[in-house]
């Protein structure tokens, strides 16, 4: 079983400034939408920038914020004073990016001491129906002790 105990009381407050400061997050125009222990949920509203050639909403901008969900979520289950950097991922796209917004639910599978593998569903929003268009599996790993990697 999973624990989604969170080390850290101050995770949500701890995860919301990290999140802030996030200079690619600000540009994207993304937001935090919910912090709890183990999940996180970011939603990127469509716009003018963020289309590829054929008009749906580019394959960087889907894998960057169902990164940070993965990456957030785990976040919320680590110590206070720990970092989270992402070790790996793998993004499978299922269908395009249509629709007014993008939501990647970042989700806790296994949390370890070191690495901590987790999930982010991703669906477009169009016309109020949610369509799954990806699925990222990651492998983030907890920094404790190293100059400029906290959270």
């Amino acid at each position: 079983m999973n624990d989604t105990a969170p080390k850290d009381p101050g995770c949500e407050a701890r995860v919301r400034a990290s999140f802030t400061a996030q200079g690619l997050m600000r540009t994207l125009g993304a937001s935090l939408v919910r912090v709890s222990p183990g999940l996180v949920e970011i939603a990127l509203p469509a716009s003018p920038a963020l289309p590829q050639q054929h008009g749906f909403v580019h394959a960087g901008a889907i894998a960057s914020i169902a990164d940070s969900a993965a990456g957030y979520a785990a976040l919320t289950l680590m110590p206070p004073g720990a970092g989270v950097l992402t070790a790996e991922f793998k993004i499978n796209l299922l269908a395009p990016g249509i629709g007014e917004r993008i939501v990647a639910r970042g989700r806790v599978v296994k949390a370890g001491r070191t690495l901590t593998l987790a999930q982010s569903d991703v669906f477009a929003v169009h016309e109020g129906r949610e369509k799954q268009i990806a699925l990222l599996t990651a492998t983030l790993m907890a920094v404790e002790g190293r100059e400029g990697v906290s959270d």
